[in-house]
């Protein structure tokens, strides 16, 4: 008899043992204080296990095909959000996305600009400064570069003045109006076949949206 009471006693003892504190202190009505000499677990031990997600990846290449699939979708979602035609998603970044900015894209592609040629009139420029006669060199440095700059970026600034104030009126209410001309500017300075998203127009086309078309 006195056996079985110390067996019972012996496990129930094993039992509150193995039971975690947290667990313990859970069950406790409210003000219940804690027994001395058990450990007071600290905030950054308890919030850890909070903390952490239920489906966290256990190895870098789950990692990196979580972090794929959800850009996926955010691309996706954004992209059907701004009625992007299908199959260009993917030339998509974030700053791409809306109607405003689709009809900037057109404008541009849709013109012949000064901008585009930067990148072959800067190399021009610097094949003719090493040419031995200083007054030639002289001219090319403090007359041609100079001209060349003040007429890309007063094309640029006409051209976003532009293009911001016909979106306006095309899509009052967009977001990404804000920004438009620099982003303008930009779309410029490339090469048509470099430009991403790829241009939709061709030289010469009117960039009208559709529904102002009407």
């Amino acid at each position: 008899m006195f056996r079985r009471r110390s067996a019972s006693a012996d496990t129930d003892s094993a039992v509150a043992e193995s039971a975690s504190p947290e667990a313990t202190e859970a069950t406790q009505p409210k003000g219940y204080t804690p027994k001395k000499g058990v450990p007071t677990p600290k905030r950054k031990e308890s919030q850890q296990d909070l903390r952490r997600p239920l489906n966290a990846p256990q190895t870098r290449k789950e990692a990196y095909r979580a972090y794929r699939d959800r850009l996926e979708r955010e691309r996706g979602r954004d992209a059907r959000r701004s009625g992007a035609p299908k199959g260009q998603e993917r030339y998509y970044r974030r700053q791409d996305y809306g109607d405003a900015r689709a009809f900037a894209r057109n404008y541009v592609d849709s013109r012949r600009s000064v901008s585009e040629f930067f990148l072959p009139f800067s190399i021009v420029i610097i094949a003719l400064l090493f040419i031995n006669n200083p007054l030639f060199q002289i001219g090319v440095a403090y007359i041609l570069w100079p001209l060349m700059m003040v007429s890309i970026i007063f094309e640029a600034i006409m051209t976003g003045r532009a293009i911001k104030r016909r979106a306006s009126e095309y899509f009052p209410e967009d977001p990404t109006l804000k920004g438009i001309g620099w982003y303008v500017a930009m779309r410029q300075l490339q090469f048509r076949r470099l430009r991403l998203p790829k241009p939709e127009v061709k030289v010469g086309d009117d960039p009208t949206p559709r529904h102002a078309a009407r």
